[in-house]
């Protein structure tokens, strides 16, 4: 059976965001734009996001954000100098899984 995941927007405020009993009873990814994956129909998954007063996004708003500030990034790339360029990798697209 295919994982299935939740998508949600929360600010992290740093310490106690994800403490080690979240990370242990569940899988939270993070992306940029303060979005977050979680498993769906999972208790822990829930709660912890009402603790972090989540946001609830379809899989195709979170990508969307996601993708907004992955564009912001490789637009500053490309501003870049060569030797910057020579440096550094552009920032690539991330696709979210359903």
């Amino acid at each position: 059976m295919a994982k299935k995941y939740q998508y949600l927007v929360a600010e992290n405020w740093g310490k106690g965001f994800i403490e080690i009993n979240d990370s242990i009873k569940f899988t939270i990814s993070g992306f940029p734009g303060d979005v977050w994956r979680v498993p769906v129909h999972d208790k822990h998954a829930n709660l912890w996001i009402n603790k972090v007063l989540g946001v609830i996004k379809t899989k195709n708003e979170a990508q969307a954000i996601v993708d907004a500030l992955v564009e912001t990034a490789q637009n500053n790339y490309d501003a870049q100098s060569d030797a910057y360029k020579a440096r550094h990798d552009r920032p690539t697209d991330i696709p979210l899984e359903e």
